[in-house]
């Protein structure tokens, strides 16, 4: 296969970022390329023109590549909704439920083959894939079953680049770590290093590029400085809390009831285009303060989540604040929790079927639980009387 694969030293390290870049570049360079993630675990999820769930960072790279986003792109998604249980999405489509011991033991044939499936059938239609991996490739408890680093690599017959993040730190001790945890054959694929997100002063970074080269035998291919907001959707809760912790001002307070298994969080994104409104994530009732408006954002897991808010005391929070006149809004299963009940007619949400759970009863709905969801891609406007005459009136809003 003609191609390349982005590994990276830790989660977060920027290989979203990365893949993301290389596939407008080679787009740009006259290719036909497409992005692929062979399993990702995230609640961001993308939408497709036909109505099916990928992961967004591919949804996102699709775009990048000048290209329509397909299952292909990634056939295996697992979006969590407890601690210990993922529904699984397959082509698209979710199809159970299972424990992270039931998913290692009974899925790992069916993965293999569907990957098998999504890299011959990118590779027919395509000139080129660019390869995200996830995580760590050396997580020594999961390399034996692995479905998302080397075992990838090794099915698309392809090179690795390994991307390190030296904002966190401790870049030298993470790069030569995994490379030494490596198989050696894994280790011969591996053709390239990447550091990211660097501050600073790259003359400074000389005496260890050229350490690294030397002590591993394997160029650095670049230093990829530190970029701010650049909106490439993250997946996980670092993300999160680097993206939305770094303004501390504002002259809006918006709050966000974080729930435990937040899904779709990047439709907050656009706040941080805002430069009057400070986001802030509350999980617990002495978080909440007096804030102009509340966000509650979506969840995979509405009724878990609303336990949780109701054990924290977010949910007398919240209806003092409508009480005051505060204004209050949910997004997807966050518009669930707001409403007067939550029936869950097929067990889709807890697994139990007819449940029902009362919700914060702030608007006169109801929601029904059914066993199948639809997606569907829409494009949508506010109506002129409510479109903001200039920035300045968004917070009357």
């Amino acid at each position: 296969m003609n191609g390349i694969m982005i590994q990276g030293t830790s989660s977060d390290a920027g290989k979203s970022f990365i893949v993301t870049a290389l596939c407008r570049i080679f787009a740009n360079e006259g290719l036909k390329v497409a992005p692929f993630k062979s399993q990702n675990m995230s609640n961001n999820s993308y939408v497709t023109k036909d109505g099916n769930e990928i992961g967004r960072a591919q949804g996102i790279q699709a775009e990048a590549a000048k290209t329509d986003a397909a299952v292909w792109m990634n056939p295996i998604l697992l979006k969590p909704r407890s601690n210990q249980e993922s529904e699984v999405v397959y082509l698209g489509k979710a199809i159970e439920t299972l424990s992270g011991r039931e998913y290692r033991d009974s899925f790992y044939t069916r993965g293999i083959e569907v990957i098998k499936q999504s890299l011959k059938r990118l590779e027919k239609e395509y000139d080129f894939i660019v390869i995200e991996g996830a995580g760590s490739p050396v997580e020594i408890n999961l390399k034996e079953r692995e479905l998302v680093n080397m075992r990838v690599a090794e099915l698309a017959d392809v090179p690795v680049v390994l991307v390190a993040d030296i904002d966190r730190g401790g870049v030298f001790a993470s790069i030569i770590g995994t490379l030494e945890l490596l198989e050696p054959k894994e280790r011969e694929r591996v053709v390239g290093i990447v550091v990211n997100k660097f501050r600073g002063d790259l003359s400074l970074f000389e005496d260890g590029i050229n350490w690294l080269e030397e002590r591993t035998g394997i160029p650095v291919l670049g230093v990829v400085p530190f970029i701010d907001h650049h909106m490439v959707d993250g997946e996980d809760s670092l993300s999160i809390s680097e993206q939305f912790t770094k303004r501390s001002t504002g002259a809006i307070d918006l709050a966000v009831i974080h729930l435990p298994f937040i899904s779709n969080y990047t439709d907050l994104e656009p706040f941080l285009f805002e430069e009057d409104v400070r986001v802030r994530w509350v999980k617990k009732a002495d978080e909440f303060g007096e804030p102009d408006a509340v966000i509650i954002p979506g969840t995979k897991s509405t009724i878990w989540d609303l336990k949780k808010l109701r054990e924290m005391g977010l949910d007398k929070c919240i209806l003092q604040h409508v009480k005051g006149g505060g204004y209050t809004a949910g997004i997807c299963g966050g518009y669930q929790i707001l409403g007067k009940e939550i029936i869950d007619e097929a067990g889709s949400d807890t697994g139990v079927p007819n449940s029902k759970v009362p919700g914060l009863g702030v608007i006169p709905a109801r929601t029904i639980f059914a066993q199948r969801k639809r997606d569907d891609q829409s494009n949508s406007s506010l109506p002129s009387k409510y479109r903001p005459r200039d920035r300045r009136s968004f917070g009357r809003l």
